[in-house]
């Protein structure tokens, strides 16, 4: 039998690639381009993607000596999954394994917005030396996460995650999944002490009028969750960050809400047009910004390159 080979179009973690070598299997690292995967496909076995390479249905039915699609990372709406499926292709992905980093940048955009760092980062250089204090007052009243309410949409493995982080924090957690949700969660703090905490499970309705920050994390659907009815439902001052998928969000209704003041401010991972986000969202003073990173962390790479790593070995060798 022929060495297995397995095409890493989009990169995978030294560690991981480690692991199939070792297992027997030939890896290749090198981009194919997406308009000339459909010629060089055929030439693997196997190929693994993140988010940029997109394996459809016309890819599939041109390389039928593909056997296995893996993604690393969580969201599959780059592949036709199903139909994948129903042609004999196995399709798996790593869904635990970039969790806390995606959990810990919801953070780093909470703890951007609720003190002005997305604006004082961009002023700061230019106007520090001489407006010093009027850029002080400008940002004087920021607030603490501390006693405030946030609803999680999606309470999947990341909102779990996210969950935990908010309740260290003291944060209130607001709860809800289509699949349901649990009414606590164990989090676990240093040398291993571990508390339980009540979750409030609630309706979506109720999530949207009562949480002080709402963070989404949901896989991308036909409609956004939060458009223009929900925008109108939430409480003035809200805050908003989306680490999940774009296209959750109404991009225009969170525009004109930021500037009526009805949203505080929004952190924003992911966008509609990716990779070329609409401009008034890149140069919006409320918005925070991050260009898809939320599993990007040494970490989460290395964790996602050998659970997706021992998939295709069990695959092939099983």
């Amino acid at each position: 039998m022929s060495q297995i080979k397995i095409l890493a179009n989009d990169g995978i973690d030294p560690i991981g690639k480690k692991l199939l070598e070792q297992a027997g299997f030939i890896v290749d690292t090198q981009n194919i381009p997406q308009q000339d995967l459909a010629v060089r496909l055929n030439e693997y076995d196997g190929i693994t993607v993140r988010s940029a390479t997109k394996v459809r249905k016309e890819l599939i039915d041109a390389c039928p000596n593909l056997k296995l699609i893996g993604r690393g990372g969580v969201g599959m709406d780059n592949i036709d999954v199903e139909y994948a499926k129903n042609k004999g292709l196995a399709v798996v992905n790593t869904p635990a394994s970039s969790s806390l980093s995606v959990a810990e940048l919801v953070f780093a955009h909470l703890f951007t917005g609720v003190r002005f760092l997305q604006d004082a980062n961009r002023r700061m250089p230019n106007e520090g030396a001489t407006q010093f204090n009027e850029l002080k007052k400008a940002y004087a009243k920021g607030i603490e996460l501390r006693g405030k309410k946030i609803g999680i949409i999606g309470f999947g493995r990341i909102g779990r995650e996210t969950a935990k982080l908010a309740l260290g924090l003291g944060m209130e957690v607001l709860a809800f999944d289509l699949f349901g949700c649990p009414n606590e969660l164990e989090v676990t703090f240093a040398a291993d002490i571990t508390v339980k905490f009540p979750i409030q499970v609630v309706n979506l309705d109720d999530l949207i009028k009562n949480s002080d920050f709402i963070s989404l994390h949901v896989p991308f659907a036909e409609k956004p969750v939060l458009g223009v009815a929900e925008f109108e439902a939430m409480k003035k001052g809200v805050a908003i960050v989306n680490c999940s998928r774009g296209g959750t969000i109404d991009e225009v209704a969170l525009l004109e809400n930021l500037d009526s003041g009805k949203v505080a401010f929004a952190g924003l991972d992911v966008f509609e047009n990716e990779p070329t986000p609409r401009t008034e969202l890149l140069k919006h003073p409320k918005i925070s910004l991050t260009p898809h990173i939320g599993a990007s962390t040494n970490e989460a790479q290395e964790r996602i390159g050998v659970e997706l790593a021992n998939l295709i070995i069990d695959f092939f060798k099983n």
